[in-house]
C-alpha cells in the first residue's frame, strides 16, 4: 500500500475499490460508453469513480436522493431514484447503457439493469442477493446480443492499481468513522440503510 494512501481510506478500498475497480474492468467500459450503476453505496461510488476514469459517462440508480446528491458531486451525469422514474424507461431514452453494474442486492435490481442495455451491452453482476435467482429472457439476450458475466472482487494486480489511483487523486471514498466500541450501532445503522457509503473502525 502507498505511504499516502490513509489507512482509513485503504480499508474500504481493499474491499468495495479493487471489487468494482475489478468489475468496470471486465466490462470493457470504455471511452464515449454510458455505464448505469444501480446501487450507489459503499460499493456504488466507487464504482462510478472508476467508470469515469475509464472514460464513460455514468448514469446513477438508487432508491435514495442522498446518495443520488453525491453520484453528482462525484461525476455521474445523470441520476435516477427508481422509487420515482423507471429507470429502464429513462436510461433507454439514452439510448440504452452500454454496460449496466448491479451493485444493489434484490433482483429487481438485476432484472431493470438487463431491460436498461442497448444491444450489444454488457451485464455485470456483483451484489449477492439472498434470493440467489433472477428471471433473464433468453430471446432478448441471443437477439440483442446481451453479455452477462459475473465479477468477484480482483486480483492482487487490480489492487495494487486501485492503491494507485487513489495515491495519485483520481478517487474519493466516501465513509464515516467509528470506534471498535461503537459496532453494534454501527451494524444497527447499515441494517436500517442509515449509512450513506462506508463505515471504518478506526483502532487507533
Amino acid at each position: 500500500m502507498p505511504n499516502s494512501v490513509d489507512p482509513l481510506d485503504a480499508a474500504p478500498l481493499t474491499c468495495a475499490g479493487v471489487t468494482t475497480y475489478k468489475a468496470v474492468k471486465v466490462s470493457g467500459a470504455r471511452s464515449s460508453d454510458l455505464v448505469a450503476i444501480y446501487g450507489i453505496g459503499g460499493l456504488g461510488h466507487l464504482a462510478l469513480q472508476y467508470a469515469k476514469i475509464a472514460g464513460a459517462n455514468v448514469a446513477a440508480v438508487d432508491v435514495a436522493d442522498y446518495k443520488l446528491d453525491y453520484a453528482k458531486v462525484l461525476g455521474a451525469k445523470y441520476v435516477f431514484n427508481s422509487k420515482i422514474v423507471n429507470p429502464v424507461d429513462e436510461i433507454q431514452k439514452l439510448g440504452g447503457a452500454d454496460v449496466a453494474i448491479v451493485l444493489a442486492a434484490n433482483p429487481s435490481a438485476f432484472e431493470q439493469p438487463f431491460a436498461s442495455l442497448r444491444e450489444n451491452g454488457t451485464l455485470v453482476m456483483v451484489a449477492l442477493p439472498k434470493d440467489n435467482v433472477m428471471r433473464l429472457p433468453i430471446f432478448e439476450t441471443v437477439l440483442r446480443g446481451i453479455k452477462v458475466v459475473g465479477s468477484l472482487v480482483g486480483t492482487r494486480v487490480d489492487l495494487a492499481e486501485t492503491f494507485e489511483l487513489h495515491a495519485d487523486g483520481r478517487t474519493r471514498v466516501v465513509r464515516e468513522s467509528r470506534s471498535l466500541d461503537q459496532v453494534n450501532e454501527a451494524i444497527e445503522e447499515l441494517q436500517k440503510g442509515e449509512v450513506e457509503a462506508r463505515l471504518v473502525f478506526d483502532l487507533r
